[in-house]
């Protein structure tokens, strides 16, 4: 039996095209997972014409622009950046549950990568230690899972 090596993705992805579709809300936030995910590409050597930000209210629109974004066939990944961060009563559960069930639908439905870098947290102390300028910044990891999607599907 021999064995095979596997095939996976790298973190470089020659003249791919990036959308970041970013929620405003709780934008103190976003705008540092948006920093993350443009610091992580740009390290890779995605130049800055093939990077897109398209922006909305809050985190449960972000399905539906990333799905329009990935219908374009203008990128090769969509990366969503949003927090939502819990209050007082259950709205919390439900912007959740249906923003990643729809961010899921969208990169089934379409076949583009949809990076997920939604926070979802308890308070603003863990979504900003999760958006800070260091290597935990989940934009930051939401943009390396794209380049490490798009060149999987590249080799298959």
């Amino acid at each position: 039996m021999s064995e095979s090596r596997p095939i996976e993705g790298e973190f470089h992805a020659s003249g791919a095209r990036f959308a970041m579709v970013v929620a405003r809300w709780n934008g103190e936030i976003t705008e540092k997972l948006l920093e993350g995910a443009l610091r992580a590409l740009r390290r890779q050597d995605v130049a800055d014409d093939d990077l897109q930000v398209y922006r909305v209210p809050g985190a449960f629109e972000l399905p539906l622009a990333a799905r329009k974004v990935a219908e374009t066939g203008r990128f090769d990944a969509v990366i969503v950046l949003g927090a939502v961060i819990r209050g007082g009563t259950p709205h919390f559960d439900y912007v959740c549950a249906e923003t990643t069930r729809g961010i899921g639908e969208v990169a089934l439905a379409t076949g583009v990568p949809v990076a997920f870098g939604v926070l979802t947290t308890d308070d603003q102390e863990q979504a900003r230690a999760r958006a800070g300028p260091g290597g935990d910044n989940k934009g930051e990891e939401a943009a390396l899972t794209a380049l490490e999607m798009v060149s999987l599907l590249r080799q298959l």
